[in-house]
């Protein structure tokens, strides 16, 4: 666990001295093409420091395998109109015991990326998957300006 928060820690340049500029709250995910139950009510909470190019977000959430992870990630996002962006994103989740459950993993460390987007406070996320268990899963909730003057 202590290489994890390292990787989440050294993922956000800056943290300490500006606080985060969006709350996400993770609602739930649906698992397409999944050979398996899943869980797909995970709660979860997502700080983001939205930088000139990038978005740093770092979060903890109930995982579908029912426990709780940790993730860091870095996000790329495109405003289309006013209050809608599409963008991409990359980063590290922890699953604690269930790294072997992937294809790709470091222990319980694994890489997670894909496609995102977000409508005034409705946000969602498509992470595509290698088709063992799960073809793709697409996550959803809710997320909230922090500093709504900038």
């Amino acid at each position: 666990m202590k290489l994890t928060s390292l990787i989440l820690a050294a993922m956000i340049p800056g943290a300490a001295v500006a606080g985060p500029d969006r709350l996400s709250i993770l609602l739930g995910s649906e698992h397409f093409g999944a050979t398996r139950e899943f869980q797909e009510f995970n709660p979860g909470v997502f700080l983001t420091w939205e930088e000139r190019v990038f978005d740093y977000s770092i979060g903890a959430f109930y995982n579908s395998y029912e426990d709780v992870s940790v993730l860091g990630a870095v996000g790329y996002d495109y405003e289309i109109a006013k209050e809608f962006e599409v963008g991409v994103f990359a980063g590290v989740a922890y699953y604690p015991g269930e790294g072997d459950q992937f294809s790709a993993s470091v222990g319980d460390v694994i890489p997670v990326a894909g496609v995102q987007t977000r409508y005034r406070n409705v946000f969602a996320q498509w992470i595509p998957a290698d088709g063992d268990s799960v073809d793709s899963v697409l996550t959803f909730g809710l997320t909230f300006a922090l500093n709504p003057q900038n």
